[in-house]
């Protein structure tokens, strides 16, 4: 027997010795690429497969929140193009938007400028039963506004003072706050900032703050390191997240998530649906109604687009 102990080491050095051989040589260019796309589909298979059994497990959490009528808050911080939105869509695309929202506000107004600083982020905060996850959030102030200069200092110190105090009364309330910052190394957010630009539909993403955001890496970069100096504590920890692999990211933090809240599967059992009601209508004529022209069709399985559209 080979060393591997089941009879096949010694085939597998044959392997080997043959791949030795190959490689180079015109043989190698029609099996690499060949053996490189299926690693890469098996990769995506996997992928594919684990979030969604991940997705099943969030939809039980999801129920176990709503039955305790749990608070639950997770914010989600990091460099610009990161993979935050992303993630956040994974993590709701099964859940019932009622019970779980996402909160990504705009610019403050006018208004909001003279309010307490946490004041519009107070109102977005969960009932029972709720899920709120915040696409940025009150630490805006540690980040953006403090690298270009949207805030003073005095507002800037004052808000290190007490924004551990504010999470910590959230906590007391009863709310399970949950926060992620999502590194990238320059290098990969420059990489995903071309693809926006190459990329129409991803254009919008790239906003003038984010273009600026490059130019002042090495700000941000300390920004964040004072900004965990002073919110990263015990109670409420930060939580990094490795984003450069965005598909890795987003498993990670959702099973990450999972781990923070002990639930227990409370899966309803299987619906039957009641006997269809079939009693006699007479319909007002189909030709009243207005609707949409049926452009693309599909005949023989192929979906095809109707000619002069």
């Amino acid at each position: 027997m080979g060393k591997n102990g089941n009879g096949n080491g010694r085939g597998l050095q044959e392997v080997e010795i043959l791949a030795r051989a190959v490689r180079g040589s015109p043989l190698a260019a029609a099996i690499e690429p060949a053996s490189s796309e299926k690693r890469r589909h098996e990769a995506e298979c996997s992928y594919d497969k684990e979030l969604r059994h991940l997705q099943v497990e969030l939809v039980k959490l999801q129920e176990w929140v709503r039955h305790k009528g749990m608070k639950v808050v997770v914010i989600f911080e990091g460099r610009d193009a990161a993979g935050k939105g992303g993630t956040i869509k994974r993590i709701t695309a099964s859940l019932n938007p009622r019970a779980c929202r996402v909160v990504a506000l705009a610019a403050p107004t006018e208004r909001e400028k003279t309010q307490w600083y946490f004041q519009r982020y107070v109102v977005q905060l969960p009932a029972a039963g709720e899920m709120v996850l915040f696409d940025r959030s009150w630490y805006n102030r540690a980040g953006v506004e403090r690298v270009m200069g949207f805030c003073g200092e005095a507002e800037y110190l004052e808000f290190l003072h007490s924004c551990p105090e504010f999470e910590r009364m959230l906590v007391r309330s009863g709310i399970t706050l949950i926060k992620y910052w999502f590194s990238v190394s320059d290098e990969e957010q420059e990489r995903r900032f071309q693809e926006r630009i190459q990329d129409p539909t991803k254009r919008w993403k790239l906003s003038p703050m984010d273009l600026e955001s490059r130019r002042r890496w090495v700000e941000y970069s300390r920004a964040k390191d004072e900004m965990f100096a002073h919110t990263d504590i015990k109670q409420i920890p930060w939580y990094v997240v490795n984003a450069d692999d965005k598909k890795c990211a987003r498993l990670n933090v959702i099973r990450h998530l999972l781990s923070l809240i002990p639930y227990e599967d409370l899966t309803p059992e299987p619906i039957k649906l009641p006997t269809l009601d079939r009693r006699k209508y007479v319909r007002p004529p189909i030709t009243e109604q207005n609707f949409v022209p049926e452009l693309y069709q599909r005949r023989g399985g192929v979906l095809s687009l109707a000619s002069g559209s």
